[in-house]
């Protein structure tokens, strides 16, 4: 009889819990296992299923690479006082690792990822060609020439190539994306369930408040510095917060950055204050939301309230992608 139940509620698509035994017949999976399946259901104990509406089919990255700046716009050094291709190839070593992690779960994703690269040298560009080698992760050269004519003239070169790199990864995403777009900087520090969480939560809260968000993988200490109200979202296997501002590394579809293009090209014509203003702007009508704890840590100055999150083992994470 039980066998035969499990086989009906199995046809009629519900979902067993045996809390005396601690497992899911009907998906056969202790609890403690992940109960969701990608672009089908989403399961969080005691929260039951989420049916998913919003299915993912592909994502693209794009990661704008200087090997050679330290940090934009400041004279300060960042955590660990390294050269900056030291952040560059733990940074791309951490993304790898952590395509290869989501890949390895979800199969039938289809995850292209291009490098957005700022005149690094030989020797630089030299050590991460041999990091990407094997993981089929295009490198394009930024190119310079193509904005000057369109970015309102800078102050210094770095502040232009800031912008132009910026505009030239949202020129790829317009192009050559199909459903989510992740834009990275390569001063972040990925954990390796990253990608993993942000597509698995995207595909969750999108569905439930059925529309397309924002995200952003790391949890930035300038969102503890006011009494700004937040929303709390349960996401994949954690908490997820609603924010009003972001930087420039965050994921979202090829649908909004269609329905925002007018605003992200705006905000690499010239240097605003914020950086991110014309960006910032949109979550005032989109949702945009970052985890709880950090998925991604932003190697800046110890001090910087874009910086480092907090509750990170900062040296763990360090060392584990050199």
């Amino acid at each position: 009889m039980k066998k035969i139940f499990i086989k009906i509620c199995k046809f009629l698509g519900f979902e067993i819990i045996d809390q005396n035994n601690f497992n899911s017949p009907t998906l056969n999976k202790e609890l403690n296992e992940d109960l969701s399946i990608l672009n089908k259901k989403s399961i969080i104990l005691p929260l039951g299923e989420v049916k998913i509406s919003r299915k993912v089919s592909s994502i693209l990255i794009i990661l704008r690479m200087n090997t050679d700046i330290e940090i934009w716009d400041q004279n300060k050094r960042r955590l660990f006082e390294k050269p900056k291709i030291e952040y560059s190839k733990r940074s791309v070593n951490s993304l790898i690792k952590s395509i290869n992690f989501c890949q390895k779960k979800y199969l039938d994703l289809k995850i292209n990822t291009i490098i957005v690269d700022d005149n690094s040298n030989e020797d630089n560009l030299r050590i991460i060609k041999k990091l990407t080698e094997n993981n089929n992760i295009e490198i394009i050269k930024l190119d310079h020439n193509k904005y000057k004519s369109v970015i309102k003239e800078q102050k210094n070169n770095e502040t232009f190539s800031n912008l132009a790199s910026l505009l030239q990864s949202f020129e790829i995403g317009k192009e050559r994306g199909e459903d989510l777009i992740f834009f990275v900087e390569d001063d972040y520090l990925h954990f390796e369930p990253m990608l993993e969480e942000m597509i698995s939560s995207y595909e969750r809260i999108s569905s439930q408040i059925e529309k397309d968000i924002f995200m952003c993988p790391s949890d930035y200490p300038y969102l503890y510095m006011t009494n700004e109200k937040t929303n709390i979202l349960i996401g994949n296997k954690r908490h997820w917060r609603t924010i009003n501002k972001s930087l420039c590394t965050f994921l979202t579809s090829k649908n909004l950055l269609d329905k925002y293009w007018e605003k992200l090209n705006q905000n690499c014509l010239d240097r605003h204050d914020p950086f991110e203003k014309y960006i910032n702007e949109i979550y005032e009508k989109e949702i945009c939301i970052s985890p709880l704890k950090s998925l991604s840590l932003h190697l800046t100055n110890v001090n910087s309230s874009y910086g480092l999150s907090p509750f990170i083992n900062y040296k763990k994470l360090w060392d584990e992608n050199k």
